[in-house]
């Protein structure tokens, strides 16, 4: 096992202890409000009902979790099997560099272009946003194609400038983009992992980069993204338990090969395969078949249920539109239950739009989410 592996199976262990890793603050976090407590309820039709997935509630060899003091070696479990699919990372960097290349006043926050390591021998430049003050802030991580879209300096994409409305609500806000600026061939140097597992440990290098900030409660710092950012913001929450919570908008929270966007099968994501690669892009066929670690996760019975429960008892909201429906509740489910076995109430949330994109309204709740779990007091 690797000093890193080691090093996410420990730091698993006291999730189940209110006032440690971060879940002091949230553990007897006060009731959300009438914004947010609507989405931490299924509709009726779904109301405990679960999908067929094999629960994570089960170890491999067929026992059940019974009581609260059994779920870490079963969190060990999944984390080591899911590790061992998508292939080990590199060690985590607990000191990354971060040079300021450029400072700004915008409004009443103080903007920083910064250049952060993201991986070893491997940089990435971002946006750092601050709010007015000593701190010390709550913070988030804003990850996305490019991080210019999330501090609203991409005049194309409205509406996912969660870097810029978190810092204007008193978060500190990092947005970085695609490792090498690639969505569709990000670098991964010489990690031996997916590409989409190598965006998690980016993510927890930021995590690094941001609780080194004098500013910044290390206690209370979330992740989120949109679309390709959800499912980086959903794999880093899920593998680097630093993350105090997270929101993801509309990636697509479960392997589901009837919509082509939820699309986790190709080589960008867990489908990498240099031996056998995809001959195309597409929902995966018998002339286009499953490959990488995806094709042996479907063949295994693993699903996106299980990073749901590793997620497990800190907040999670699924900003869902057109890719997570109200049905995602089916699977979403099985992280409610578990919560409610570790103690915790309104911690999963579904809210619903039609379409794809963010709107106003997902917006205001993707805010107020952060607000009410990071929030010092809360």
């Amino acid at each position: 096992m690797t000093t890193c592996r080691r090093r996410l199976v420990r730091s698993a262990l006291p999730l189940l202890m209110p006032g440690l890793l971060g879940l002091s603050g949230i553990a007897g976090a006060p009731e959300p409000g009438s914004l947010l407590a609507p989405l931490f309820r299924p509709p009726p039709e779904f109301v405990g009902r679960l999908s067929t997935h094999p629960s994570p509630l089960q170890f491999r060899d067929g026992t059940r979790v019974a009581t609260a003091a059994d779920w870490p070696r079963r969190r060990a479990e999944i984390l080591r099997e899911w590790h061992e699919l998508m292939g080990p990372w590199p060690a985590v960097i607990d000191r990354p560099a971060v040079d300021v290349l450029s400072t700004a006043h915008r409004e009443n926050l103080l903007q920083q272009r910064v250049r952060v390591e993201i991986a070893p021998g491997q940089t990435g430049e971002g946006w750092l946003l601050k709010p007015p003050g000593n701190g010390p802030f709550p913070a988030v991580l804003v990850v996305y194609y490019e991080p210019e879209t999330s501090v609203g300096l991409n005049p194309k994409q409205t509406l996912r400038d969660f870097g810029l409305q978190l810092a204007q609500r008193g978060f500190v806000t990092l947005s970085i983009g695609t490792p090498g600026g690639n969505a569709w061939k990000p670098e991964i140097g010489d990690a031996r992992c997916q590409p989409l597992s190598f965006h998690a440990y980016v993510a927890a290098n930021c995590w690094h980069a941001l609780a080194n900030l004098p500013e910044v409660d290390d206690a209370r710092i979330g992740i989120v993204g949109h679309s390709y950012g959800g499912k980086w913001a959903l794999f880093a929450a899920a593998f680097w338990d630093r993350f105090a919570c997270v929101a993801v908008s509309d990636p697509g929270v479960m392997f589901d090969e009837t919509r082509p966007n939820v699309n986790y099968w190709e080589p960008w994501y867990l489908g990498l395969d240099p031996v056998r690669p995809r001959p195309r892009a597409g929902v995966p066929s018998d002339e286009n078949p499953r490959t990488g670690a995806y094709r042996q996760m479907v063949a295994l019975g693993h699903d996106l249920h299980e990073l749901h429960a590793l997620i497990a008892p800190r907040p999670f909201l699924v900003s869902g539109g057109a890719e997570d429906p109200p049905a995602r509740w089916l699977a979403l489910n099985h992280a409610v239950a578990l919560n409610r076995l570790l103690g915790f109430t309104n911690r999963v949330a579904l809210s619903r739009r039609p379409d794809h994109a963010p709107t106003e309204e997902s917006n205001a709740q993707i805010r107020a989410f952060f607000e009410h779990f990071l929030r010092p007091g809360s």
